[in-house]
């Protein structure tokens, strides 16, 4: 991460918290769903994220051939491949392959992958380029999705890194009774209680989306 992505984590914290005022929450009270000790507040709609918006309209595009074009059909068919491989795992080996797989890609920046601060990569994108962080949540999202998954166990969490002092994001999984952390910067799928160096801003799936803040 980089001070690009810092400066994209102000400016959708910006529009997150202004837009906030004129969605109406899901719920009167905060939620405390407890994500590394931060109350979400849940909102309906996604008005506030159309990158997100857009990822959910474009994620089933097919891909190009396997010798030319724009996206690479191998890969992509090697990912629906894996998919019917994982199927009858049980739950947690799944978490566990998915997560382990997709961070063997490699890491590459917005502004050097695509010329632009910050862009969403749907998951034939994701193949045929890499990505970053976000970019790793949102093809674990889907191949759980793929996997029978449900939308509402899931969410694309955008945080803060106290660490490193930078933006990240992360796919976190509800089961078994805890919030599980799909991190391209953890190899092992873990307990979010584990993790103390995450700072919460926002969360987002199909349903709607979350913002974060201390108790």
């Amino acid at each position: 991460m980089t001070g690009i992505l810092l400066k994209f984590r102000v400016s959708i914290l910006a529009l997150v918290l202004g837009s906030a005022l004129l969605v109406s929450p899901l719920a009167t009270n905060a939620e405390a769903v407890g994500l590394f000790g931060y109350r979400a507040t849940p909102y309906d709609g996604l008005k506030p994220f159309p990158k997100w918006r857009q990822v959910l309209k474009t994620y089933k595009e097919e891909p190009g051939d396997c010798q030319s074009g724009k996206y690479n059909r191998c890969a992509h068919q090697k990912w629906l491949a894996l998919i019917e491989d994982w199927r009858e795992l049980p739950k947690q080996e799944q978490l566990n392959r998915v997560n382990q797989h997709m961070n063997l890609f490699r890491y590459i920046l917005d502004p050097v992958n695509w010329g632009v601060r910050d862009y969403w990569e749907i998951p034939k994108e994701f193949f045929a380029r890499f990505g970053d962080c976000e970019d790793y949540a949102i093809v674990k999202y889907f191949t759980l999705r793929a996997l029978g998954w449900s939308a509402e166990d899931m969410k694309i969490v955008v945080l803060q890194d106290m660490n490193l002092g930078i933006a990240h994001a992360i796919l976190v999984v509800e089961f078994d009774g805890k919030n599980l952390v799909l991190d391209n910067q953890i190899g092992q799928v873990v307990d979010a209680k584990r993790i103390k160096h995450y700072r919460p801003i926002y969360s987002v799936n199909e349903i709607g989306w979350w913002r974060h803040k201390e108790p």
